[in-house]
């Protein structure tokens, strides 16, 4: 019986998730930054912004944005947007829907991290 016990006590990697079905996990997030490159040189980026806000996809959030110098006056627009990371695929396809908006040269995901928040 006191085997019994301890065996029930035990934690592996394997079972850990099944010890305690009524507790919620949850999944830590994948941070990423992508750098947008404009066709042309954009003194304002609102524009650019409100496009990128609406192909979002419904499970993601816009953390911010900040400007990147290229040369010669052009910038490009950096943009990191968190994930689940139980989402597969999902970080290649975004960086496609940004490719596709009208005045986008490229785009390109150029840091990719996890956090727990």
């Amino acid at each position: 019986m006191e085997n019994a016990a301890n065996s029930a006590a035990y934690t592996s990697a394997q079972n850990a998730d099944s010890q305690d079905h009524k507790r919620r996990f949850n999944m830590g997030s994948v941070l990423v930054t992508y750098k947008v490159f404009p066709e042309d040189i954009v003194e304002n980026f609102d524009d650019l912004k409100n496009k990128i806000q609406s192909i979002a996809p419904e499970f993601s959030a816009i953390e911010g944005y900040g400007e990147e110098p290229i040369a010669f006056g052009l910038k490009a627009l950096l943009v990191q947007v968190k994930f689940p990371e139980d989402k597969t695929g999902i970080v290649d396809e975004f960086e496609e829907k940004l490719a596709k908006i009208p005045g986008v040269s490229q785009a390109q995901a150029f840091m990719v991290r996890r956090t727990s928040r």
